[in-house]
This record gives structure tokens, C-alpha cells and sequence, in this order.
């Protein structure tokens, strides 16, 4: 296996005990994610759990009139979807991958039988559960109150957090349908990062220039969710995450 497609690039994964990793590692299972392929729609059901590693799948919910807005981010930092382990039975939204990437997949009934055999992945996936109603909240109360510069930084920010690297491939179309506004929106807060020099943006390819100036204009709902997720997850402070 290379180093780019290895199974412990997601942090949950990483962060089990040698012997329930070992036990996991046969059956998972390396899969392709391609921008905008879909998981799964509202209503149906999920027949693997996703492990991402180099991609970023996203939670989305639709409107009868075909509007929609993202309701959460998962990367290497987590796992799709806790419905399987909540005894939901349907996923309540659209689960669409909104980078190019690897992800790795293990069959619902494996996955089942480990989280109800094991102490640690069942711990573990119940804080990552109360991380990600966290981020879910905040989502909701930064596209009630924030503006559209705001919500595009936390969403970059939230975004490389959950990939390994520094550039994401997204056009300014999918990001409007994520965050429920406007495409001029998003072009307007967008060439104003570019104007300041925080990232470059080019045919769908956004390449951050300076995190720091990201941070600094950012609402208070990012680092909300951070500090969260690192006191719920402390391993992944020690990820870089």
C-alpha cells in the first residue's frame, strides 16, 4: 500500500488501538470519490460506512423547490454517516463528495458488528457524533447571521481542516448550493479574497495564499466548532486537524 492510500490518513481510524484497526484493515476497502458524486439521497439507505482521507463529502439538505444548503463537512477528521450506528435506518439528507479524492468503505454489517464488540470505536464515534452536532448548530447559526464573506471563509477554513493538503477543486456554482446563496455571492466574497491576496482562485481550483488573514476575517463560528472538536477529539490536535 503507498503512503497516499493508507487507511490511518483518517484520524478515527488512526486513533483505534492496534487490535481493532487490524481487525478492520481486511475488510476496508480503497474507493475513488469524484466532485459531486453522491452517496446517497434523502430517504435511502447507507450500505457502507465512509472513511475519507483525501476528499470531502458533504452533508446537504433539499428543498422542495430544489434549493439547497450544507449542513455539515466530513473529511479525514470523521467518518459517513452515524446514522448507521444510531439505528436511523434512512439518511434525512442528500450526501454529496465535494472534492476529488480517496475514501475508504466497509460494509454496514461489518461495521456494526465492531462498533457493538468494541469499547474504544463505540466511545469514540459518540463524541465524534457530539463534534459533529456541533458543527451542524453552528452552520446553522452562521448562514442566519453571518455574511456571505464570513460563511465563505469559515467554509474554506472548515474545509482544509479536513484535507491533507492546501488547494481544493470547487466551483463557485457548488459552493453556492452549499452554503444557500446566490452564485454572484459567492463570486463577490471570493474576488475579494483573491483582491487581498488570502487565495487564488482559477477554474475551479481554490489555492489558499494565507491562512492567517483567513482566520483573521473569519466569524466567531469557526473557531466555536475547532475548539469543540479538539476538546471531544484531542487526537486530532495531534494530527495537525
Amino acid at each position: 500500500m503507498t503512503d497516499s492510500h493508507n487507511p490511518r490518513k483518517n484520524h478515527l481510524l488512526n486513533a483505534l488501538p492496534a487490535i481493532e484497526y487490524e481487525r478492520l484493515f481486511p475488510h476496508l476497502e480503497l474507493v475513488p470519490m469524484l466532485l459531486g458524486e453522491v452517496l446517497c439521497e434523502s430517504g435511502d439507505k447507507l450500505r457502507y460506512a465512509y472513511f475519507p482521507t483525501t476528499c470531502i463529502i458533504s452533508l446537504l439538505y433539499i428543498m422542495e423547490n430544489g434549493a439547497s444548503a450544507e449542513i455539515a463537512v466530513i473529511g479525514n477528521d470523521g467518518m459517513i454517516s452515524v446514522t448507521l450506528f444510531m439505528d436511523g435506518g434512512t439518511i434525512p439528507n442528500r450526501i454529496v463528495a465535494v472534492s476529488t479524492g480517496y475514501a475508504y468503505r466497509l460494509r454496514r454489517r461489518l461495521f456494526m458488528q465492531e462498533f457493538n464488540r468494541y469499547e474504544m470505536l463505540h466511545r469514540l464515534l459518540l463524541r465524534y457524533t457530539q463534534a459533529l452536532i456541533t458543527q451542524m448548530g453552528q452552520t446553522a447559526v452562521c448562514n442566519r447571521y453571518h455574511s456571505v464573506d464570513q460563511q465563505l471563509c469559515h467554509w474554506l477554513l472548515i474545509s482544509l481542516d479536513r484535507l491533507p493538503g492546501s488547494e481544493l477543486t470547487m466551483t463557485q456554482e457548488l459552493i453556492s448550493h452549499m452554503l444557500g446563496v446566490r452564485r454572484e455571492g459567492i463570486t463577490e466574497a471570493a474576488g475579494k479574497l483573491q483582491r487581498a491576496g488570502l487565495i487564488y482562485y482559477n477554474r475551479g481550483h481554490i489555492t489558499i495564499l494565507d491562512r492567517t488573514g483567513l482566520e483573521e476575517r473569519v466569524c466567531e463560528c469557526y473557531q466555536v466548532v475547532k475548539t469543540e472538536t479538539n476538546r471531544l477529539l484531542p487526537y486530532l490536535q495531534r494530527s495537525g486537524i
